[in-house]
């Protein structure tokens, strides 16, 4: 997976929008997605092609229509290397720390 991709991708406010309302709802049409948002379907088409590009966005043609589906994989790839590596030092820290709290109050 090309991390730097992803990243570029979600870097961008429009496509995390375009996320979410894949997320709420797969199988989505252009013309849906571009529903209440003041841009052009050119516009909508072109962040849908990035978000394709970093495999956030799959694509299926449906007959005429080409409906695109959310891919989660990516996001959670980056929270298995960047969020929960971190947090589980964090996490332990903490319950040694509550170890040794409990330790001074039985004493």
């Amino acid at each position: 997976m090309d991390m730097d991709a992803v990243f570029k991708a979600l870097a961008d406010p429009v496509r995390r929008e375009l996320l979410d309302a894949l997320q709420a709802r797969g199988g989505q049409t252009l013309g849906e997605l571009c529903e209440g948002k003041e841009m052009t379907r050119q516009a909508v088409t072109k962040h849908l092609a990035v978000l394709e590009a970093a495999n956030l966005v799959a694509a299926e043609k449906r007959g005429r229509e080409k409906l695109h589906y959310l891919n989660p994989v990516p996001i959670q790839e980056i929270a298995d290397r960047w969020i929960h590596k971190y947090e589980r030092g964090r996490l332990a820290a903490l319950a040694r720390l509550k170890h040794a709290l409990e330790g001074e109050t039985d004493g």
